[in-house]
């Protein structure tokens, strides 16, 4: 995982045309997505198929990716950073030392990388996108890291976020950014935000781990 510094990001949405500042404390990040291995030796699951231990952990729900944030918490002897209710309600427990989803504040920030522009690079250099991944998942860590040594922020798979989209209109959907492996270049950028439900499994959705700095 990597250490990333507290700041200040700018998010904002295009359907609403809204923009708000959020201010982020310093936490960890995984420097890739979850790959199809590590998901099979925390769950026991394989996503995807059993092909190719370095692709991204696809095909996985927003419900499934909090499951194994706990499930990876217990295996590393933390506590989990969710509470799940009987009805599946999903609650974040403050005071847990455990893995977690990054917020999309926490997401953006980590992506910019201290720039301010659509990408922190060329896009051909920093993901794989439709342009360049042969229609195909590739897998992760094939292009070159942002300024803060973070792989795929962009293209790859979209990222699974703590966030509700916009629960007045769209009630329990979550938050997803970063863009695909099947996606136009105009879909790879830091400010893009996508909305699912979390039941949706997709095999251009993946997700990374997050853990809060002073834990």
């Amino acid at each position: 995982m990597v250490d990333i510094p507290p700041g200040q990001v700018k998010l904002s949405d295009r359907r609403t045309q809204r923009s708000w500042s959020v201010q982020v404390a310093p936490y960890r990040l995984g420097a890739v997505p979850v790959t199809r291995s590590q998901y099979a030796r925390v769950t026991g699951d394989r996503p995807g198929g059993s092909r190719g231990d370095r692709l991204p952990a696809d095909s996985i729900s927003w419900n499934e990716a909090v499951l194994f944030c706990n499930a990876l918490s217990e295996h590393d002897g933390l506590t989990p950073a969710y509470r799940i209710g009987a009805d599946d309600e999903v609650t974040r427990v403050a005071a847990a030392d455990g893995y977690r989803l990054p917020t999309e504040a926490e997401w953006e920030h980590a992506c910019r990388a201290g720039t301010t522009g659509p990408r922190y690079g060329r896009l051909d250099d920093i993901a794989r996108y439709r342009g360049n991944s042969a229609d195909r998942p590739p897998e992760v860590g094939t292009r070159r890291p942002n300024a803060w040594g973070l792989y795929d922020m962009l293209g790859t798979v979209w990222e699974w976020c703590w966030d509700l989209y916009d629960p007045d209109v769209y009630g329990s959907y979550r938050v997803l950014r970063g863009g695909g492996w099947f996606d136009e270049h105009w879909s790879c950028r830091a400010s893009v935000r996508r909305r699912s439900h979390p039941t949706v499994r997709l095999d251009d959705i993946g997700f990374r781990v997050a853990r809060s700095a002073s834990r």
